[in-house]
């Protein structure tokens, strides 16, 4: 009986009788002519520092290399020795080298030296000196009988560094001294591949072998592509926001970087909670500082009260203009309901943006706050008129109601000149939200946008079909009784 290739499966810590084949992909590489390529070994134990690779005049061994197409459904493939194709070849090997490898260890031990037939000595050895033969099937995948020569080689001479000279060999190796059980190999495979970066394939040819190392043989692997917990995703795109946000002074670039993974890389649902934990939190930080600003606690030192007025006032457009990048961010992901059902309902916020712009406190401390604050509504607001947001009823009329007013108030006490394109953007967005409400809420609404009205009636266009829109309405009521009579007829 020869022994001959197996099936790949987990590899044994112990001395086995079952060979382990290999399953990772094998790269194509160049075939050398063992007839000639001879190496010496390294000195390892006794006498067999002078044994040298393929040596027929001293080998106790032959092994057979062959494609082993029973195994596998594919189309053997072969290697080539000066064009000559190779699916088949015999090297001469040292039983004592060989016992590096548990594998072959396991075959030459007593337990399978009786159903090994020697092979009678050839002219030039002596009547003792017995050639065991051994088979060795290897995967008909490209490259694959090479990564075999060379891994024998290397029980031979330990020449890891030379043999090894990219992930890519590493990755090509390692199958096969898992499949032969050579410790020194995998070891040496496993710590390369633990030190160098890998691309996008050898990362998933690392992931399929990882099965078949030990737990502490594969730690630092599984530690390069496993997150630490199942929140890491979340984790590490709140860290990116914040930082995009409050550590960089050239934080244009920055914020444009991040908002391409929030786009490309993450999940829509993660995106989604990240971006609505970040709105709220610079929401929540924006308001409480118009409210300590609109409502400051006097304590008596004129000028003290006065500087926590302006840091009031400059943390406010700070984070304003990081909730107006969220606010742009949430929209382009689809991902704003929940920040217009939260800019809706902020009565108390728009009370204290009215009493501060109504104050010329902040127009040389924060020039830009009220075009900041009104961005954010534009963009909310432009979102649901454009159905990018399907915003209900309520939520459209408080969106109208509550921001109407703080838009007013900038029209008449912020200087128009610089702000006159998002003033009427906002106008013309809020009429038209106005025109998807009951009739009743537009009748109430309606008047509140009068100041939208300019000297010369044509340059209102907007204002003109507003009400045009709701008295068409208004005369012409819609009857479901009358319809349905007029379907009959």
């Amino acid at each position: 009986m020869i022994p001959t290739a197996g099936v790949l499966r987990k590899r044994q810590r112990t001395t086995t009788t079952t060979r382990l084949s290999s399953t990772a992909a094998i790269a194509n590489s160049s075939f050398f002519d063992i007839t000639h390529n001879r190496h010496r070994c390294s000195p390892t134990t006794g006498d067999v520092s002078s044994l040298l690779f393929n040596d027929a005049s001293t080998a106790d061994v032959v092994l057979r290399l062959f494609t082993d197409v029973i195994s596998s459904p594919e189309s053997p493939s072969s290697v080539t020795v000066d064009s000559a194709p190779i699916s088949d070849l015999h090297v001469y090997l040292h039983s004592d080298i060989l016992r590096r490898s548990k594998y072959f260890s396991a075959l030459l031990s007593d337990r399978w030296i009786g159903n090994v037939h020697p092979q009678p000595p050839s002219p030039n050895q002596s009547s003792d000196h017995e050639l065991f033969r051994l088979n060795l099937g290897v995967p008909p995948s490209p490259g694959s009988i090479q990564n075999h020569l060379t891994v024998l080689e290397l029980l031979y001479t330990n020449d890891f560094p030379n043999a090894v000279e990219n992930a890519s060999t590493a990755l090509d190796l390692l199958p096969v001294a898992l499949e032969l059980l050579f410790e020194d190999c995998v070891r040496w495979c496993v710590n390369y591949l633990e030190a160098v970066p890998w691309t996008e394939e050898e990362e998933n040819r690392v992931v399929n072998l990882i099965p078949f190392l030990s737990e502490e043989e594969s730690k630092e692997l599984v530690a390069r592509v496993s997150p630490v917990g199942e929140d890491a995703s979340e984790e590490m795109l709140q860290g990116l926001i914040s930082s995009a946000m409050n550590n960089y002074g050239n934080t244009a670039f920055v914020k444009a970087f991040v908002g391409k993974i929030l786009r490309d890389v993450s999940s829509r649902e993660t995106a989604k909670r990240v971006l609505e934990k970040a709105f709220r939190k610079s929401l929540k930080t924006v308001k409480q500082s118009l409210e300590d600003y609109s409502s400051p606690v006097f304590r008596g030192d004129h000028n003290e009260t006065e500087a926590i007025q302006r840091l009031n006032l400059h943390k406010a457009s700070t984070i304003g203009k990081q909730l107006l990048w969220l606010v742009e961010r949430m929209i382009e992901l689809r991902v704003a309901d929940a920040a217009v059902r939260e800019w809706s309902e902020q009565e108390a916020f728009t009370g204290d943006l009215k009493r501060a712009f109504r104050d010329d406190a902040w127009r040389n401390i924060v020039p830009g706050l009220p075009a900041v604050i009104l961005r954010c509504t534009s963009k909310l607001a432009h979102a649901v008129c454009a159905g990018t947001i399907l915003a209900s009823t309520q939520v459209r009329r408080k969106l109208v109601e509550d921001w109407l007013p703080v838009l007013v108030v900038c029209k008449d006490n912020v200087s128009p000149a610089s702000n006159k394109s998002l003033y009427l953007e906002l106008e013309e967005t809020f009429l038209r939200i106005i025109s998807t409400l009951p009739m009743s809420d537009a009748q109430e609404l309606l008047p509140q946008c009068l100041s939208f009205s300019t000297r010369n009636v044509e340059d209102c266009p907007h204002l003109v079909t507003a009400f045009n829109t709701w008295f068409r309405r208004a005369a012409h009521p819609f009857k479901l009784d009358s319809f349905c009579d007029q379907s009959d007829t």
